[in-house]
């Protein structure tokens, strides 16, 4: 079955974490950079909504590769 929703296409960083078999901090850390880098994702690509950092799959797969699952 595929989902041409957007919601399928947007995910926690926690989520996204699981899918693409990597820590939530690494996700965390693309979307913030840090000190002497800065962040990996686009503005189109993750954003915050709270506490929460929110991430695109063609963000991710741009970032880390393609899915692990």
């Amino acid at each position: 079955m595929v989902h041409n929703n957007a919601l399928h296409e947007v995910m926690t960083a926690a989520e996204a974490a699981v899918i693409w078999d990597t820590l939530p901090r690494n996700v965390q850390r693309a979307c913030t950079g840090g000190k002497n880098f800065a962040p990996r994702f686009t503005a189109d690509e993750a954003r915050r909504a709270g506490r929460i950092w929110l991430v695109t799959a063609a963000g991710m797969d741009r970032v880390f590769g393609p899915k692990s699952k």
